[in-house]
């Protein structure tokens, strides 16, 4: 009995998980099914100054909205799983001691790297820090994504000028930064009433 309900403790928790967005490619599909994420990144916008197009394509290319997302294991023999190569967790991928420092840096000790809201606001934050200590704008999602991935210490040290696929990814992000900025200017009146109507 007790192996049964394991069993089906192991079938239904997955279920729990929040699915990523059916059409990732476009911001307003996202924030009309995932009502409460207009509102997180409207707030972290709002708090910090780093565009909701920029924060939301910076988690689109480090999860692709996949509230709990990991690096993938190393693999021994190309078969036994071991180890991960990082910490990184989440929909913004954000590592421990980088998680640590924004949760002792913004007193929100409570902040999870699975909720939406506290990964928008996240971003944000760190997007906001971008500016401070590298100087980069927070409307440059293509600098903003290479300081985010590499740190602030890698990008000063220029730790992504050698990484091809890594400046493939910043321009993919700048690009869908881009996408989302243009198609926000069509829904936002609507998504602004949707959210007047909740408050």
């Amino acid at each position: 009995m007790k192996r049964f309900v394991l069993f089906l403790l192991g079938l239904l928790l997955p279920g729990c998980a929040s699915l990523p967005p059916k059409n990732p490619g476009n911001v307003c599909s996202i924030f009309h099914e995932k009502e409460d994420w207009y509102a997180g990144a409207r707030k972290a916008q709002q708090r910090w100054g780093v565009p909701v197009p920029v924060l939301m394509a910076i988690i689109n290319q480090e999860s692709s909205f996949v509230e709990d997302a990991r690096p993938p294991r190393y693999r021994f023999l190309g078969i036994i799983p071991l180890w991960r190569p990082t910490s990184a967790y989440g929909y913004g991928q954000a590592t421990d001691q980088t998680w640590e420092w924004y949760q002792a840096k913004t007193g929100n000790g409570g902040a999870d790297r699975d909720e939406f809201e506290d990964v928008a606001d996240f971003v944000a934050w760190y997007g906001h820090q971008s500016q401070v200590q590298l100087g980069i704008g927070k409307h440059d999602a293509y600098r903003q994504y290479l300081a985010y991935h590499e740190g602030h210490g890698g990008y000063r040290r220029g730790t992504h000028k050698s990484k091809a696929w890594l400046l493939q990814a910043a321009r993919t992000a700048a690009a869908n930064a881009g996408r989302y900025r243009r198609q926000l200017m069509g829904c936002q009146a609507a998504l602004e009433q949707a959210f007047a109507a909740r408050e």
